[in-house]
């Protein structure tokens, strides 16, 4: 007890000197920013002073010394603003290291020296005025590995100029908050592990928060990877798999000169607009903000642009809740199909032969003389560069032609002025009046050009389907599915509807990225995909094609698909899509989210499920309750939710297996409890008590989770066998079942 309490005084005076020297670089960034804000205010005042009277005329000719002028002030201008941001990001890190500059401390000696020195661990590093001081090290260092991978004991980490050797011989975690640091211990790996222990134990936040004290070993070697362009992470529920994801990014963010990437090089897609809005903490808790963060159905209206589209969401909704099974097979089997290897083949020759048959070549006429033959436009784009996109060579088509309008069109507008000279009542303004004929031709010339210039995908989309005999034989050779035929008749009657299906999107999304191309992002350097395994191949051809020069960070779990089975097979799928140089899979097969009780009834629902390891934290039995009637299961889940609401659980999940069941309980506890209800692009803080569809809760966690009317009717199928065990994942500390009728055969 002397030797800590004498311990604990030294770190407290260490601790007092961190903060100290913190808030002096504090002070100062400050007062950096309010100077650099005034020469801002100053810069844009001397700019408008001084140029605005020329800004209508700055890119003429006569223009070009008011431009030169104009840079002048613009330059600095921008410096000062990039300079501000600088100051203010320094500001926002320094604020975080006052309350809590540190969470880890090795002694590490190097194998030349023979003194340890003690190297402090942060979120941020803090450095001293010149920059080789550095008090407290970012743990995205190289050195920082050392605390996350090793013991006590000889050690090393990686750097650029090859592997630093060396011992430690102390390894220190401390507990900081608010600039008070309320205990330390010195860790091995029991130690660590019940210190990881105790904190899972503690309950759920509304948001996702970071890990930076806790990352394992292999965590740590999925984070720091820097060899593989493509790194897929098959994750048990509860792995950490998309916290190490974001941790991951924020390392490549801080990776090296050459290495590093800026915000806008990542994008993170995400499963629904609820889990985007769960992790957005994440980054910023790391340093690092603005980075983008989109679902797939973003992408798809970007590339689509103004089409009214079925979410994912909605798709899914429609699959669990129909009761009618051949109905529900027959939209698997389509969503399937259209995402396959297959329909992509299909696609991919029906691209090639829209130049052949498809499209409408017309002579074109200018001036009374025929400028563009069919014929050889035709022949120019089936022998043009079949590595430019055929919508691009249409365009370069166009353009050809255009040009020669604009040769000809001084000689048009001369005949048309001397026409309207000699035959009309505009003789006094003929030139003018010649002018505005002129362009009235144009616009109805562009307009006879884009007819074929121009491919109407979605046009073009519905041909495909609407003639059969030319669907099979596209498809020749091609294996179909069984109720091909049933699928061909319910495109064509979706087509002519104002929605498109999200099956019919993906093709369509597909379809405009290989003809016209797609600039979304094309500075994208590293994709982070979570929930990889709900999506399908021609998902992973769309992304390979948008984001050409990118590496991939993939993130999945094949047990928790809903619509469909998966299995490995799934990463050996991304891996031929994407075609990287280098990859790996790393499997994570420990759950530390939930309780071995817990765990242990969730994984009777998944085949393999006695691979997957528990951390070990222990908790009660989950329970199976049975209602006799639908009045008092609610009475039963009211006092299920009070139970748990006087233990201290922050979070209560209402588990449904559709969004209408989750609706139709909502109105039926309302009244009676305080509650909320998430459904379809819901964005939530999720603290309280919530009632959440199967769907929508994938990726979140609860302290307790309730699971309604888990009966016969509701779970009875292979698929609803991964339903309950994304439902029963979702628990921290508690977790019931509750059913009012014939209990599910699944239980």
């Amino acid at each position: 007890m002397k030797n800590y309490q004498q311990e604990l005084g030294i770190e407290n005076r260490h601790l007092e000197q961190m903060i100290s020297m913190a808030k002096k670089q504090l002070s100062s960034a400050k007062i950096s920013i309010e100077k650099k804000e005034a020469d801002i205010i100053l810069s844009k005042k001397e700019m408008w002073e001084d140029s605005t009277h020329s800004f209508s005329n700055l890119y003429s000719f006569q223009g070009f010394h008011e431009l030169v002028s104009f840079n002048q002030f613009a330059n600095p201008l921008s410096d000062n603003i990039s300079e501000q941001e600088r100051l203010a990001d320094k500001i926002w890190s320094l604020e975080n290291v006052i309350k809590s500059p540190y969470f880890a401390r090795i002694n590490f000696k190097f194998d030349d020296e023979d003194t340890y020195e003690k190297i402090y661990i942060g979120r941020t590093s803090l450095t001293g005025e010149k920059a080789y001081d550095i008090y407290i090290y970012d743990w995205r260092s190289p050195i920082a590995s050392v605390f996350y991978r090793f013991g006590t004991g000889e050690a090393f980490y990686e750097v650029p100029g090859g592997k630093v050797t060396g011992e430690v011989n102390l390894k220190r975690q401390y507990e900081i908050n608010n600039g008070n640091l309320e205990y330390f211990f010195d860790s091995d790996i029991q130690i660590v592990d019940e210190f990881l222990r105790k904190l899972l134990s503690g309950n759920t936040s509304a948001k996702m928060k970071t890990i930076v004290e806790t990352i394992q070993k292999d965590q740590d070697l999925v984070i720091r990877d820097m060899e593989n362009d493509l790194m897929m992470v098959q994750g048990a529920a509860g792995s950490g798999k998309t916290s190490i994801g974001l941790h991951r990014a924020a390392y490549l963010m801080y990776k090296g000169l050459t290495s590093k990437l800026s915000s806008n090089n990542i994008i993170i897609i995400s499963p629904n607009t609820l889990f985007e809005e769960y992790i957005s903490n994440v980054l910023p808790e790391l340093g690092e903000r603005n980075v983008g963060s989109v679902i797939f159905e973003d992408l798809f209206r970007r590339i689509l642009q103004n089409t009214q589209i079925q979410t994912r969401n909605q798709l899914l909704e429609s699959l669990i809740s129909s009761n009618d099974n051949k109905r529900r097979f027959i939209m698997k089997s389509s969503m399937e199909f259209k995402a396959s290897f297959q329909f992509k083949e299909i696609l991919n020759r029906f691209i090639q032969d829209l130049q052949r048959n498809w499209i409408d070549f017309n002579d074109i006429y200018y001036d009374g003389k025929i400028i563009a033959d069919r014929q050889l436009m035709k022949t120019r784009i089936l022998a043009g560069d079949k590595t430019t996109l055929l919508g691009l060579r249409l365009q370069k088509l166009e353009y050809s032609i255009l040009e020669i309008v604009h040769e000809l069109r001084k000689s048009r507008i001369k005949k048309l002025e001397e026409f309207i000279a000699k035959n009309t009542d505009h003789s006094f303004d003929a030139k003018e009046f010649a002018r505005l004929l002129s362009i009235d031709e144009s616009t109805v010339l562009i307009n006879e050009i884009r007819k074929f210039t121009r491919l109407n995908i979605m046009k073009l989309y519905k041909r495909l389907f609407h003639d059969k005999k030319y669907f099979y034989r596209l498809a020749q050779g091609i294996k179909l599915p069984e109720c091909i035929e049933i699928i061909i008749d319910e495109t064509s009657k979706n087509l002519k509807g104002d929605h498109l299906s999200y099956e019919d999107a993906l093709a369509l999304a597909f379809l405009n990225v290989k003809t016209n191309g797609c600039d979304v992002d094309k500075n994208i350097k590293q994709v982070v995909i979570d929930e990889a395994q709900d999506y399908y191949p021609l998902h992973f051809e769309i992304l390979k094609d948008l984001f050409p020069i990118a590496r991939y960070t993939i993130l999945g779990d094949i047990n928790q698909t809903i619509e469909k089975q998966e299995d490995l097979s799934l990463y050996d799928q991304i891996c031929k899509i994407l075609c990287k140089e280098k990859s790996v899979l790393i499997t994570l097969d420990k759950s530390y989210r939930c309780t071995n009780e817990i765990l242990e009834y969730s994984t009777k629902f998944i085949s393999g499920g006695s691979k997957i390891k528990s951390f070990s934290r222990k908790g009660e039995v989950p329970g199976v309750y049975e209602a006799f009637s639908s009045s008092e299961l609610t009475n039963m889940l009211i006092k299920e939710i009070q139970l748990c609401n006087k233990t201290g659980y922050r979070s209560v999940g209402l588990i449904c297996k559709t969004e209408k069941d989750a609706i139709r309980l909502y109105d039926q506890l309302k009244d009676r409890i305080h509650i909320r209800l998430v459904k379809g692009d819901s964005v939530e803080d999720l603290n309280g008590t919530f009632i959440i569809p199967v769907c929508m809760s994938k990726g979140l966690e609860f302290d307790a989770v309730l699971i309604c009317n888990a009966n016969k009717k509701h779970f009875n199928t292979e698929d609803d066998k991964n339903l309950l065990y994304i439902a029963c994942t979702r628990a921290l500390h508690r977790l019931n079942l509750f059913y009012f009728g014939e209990i599910s055969p699944l239980l």
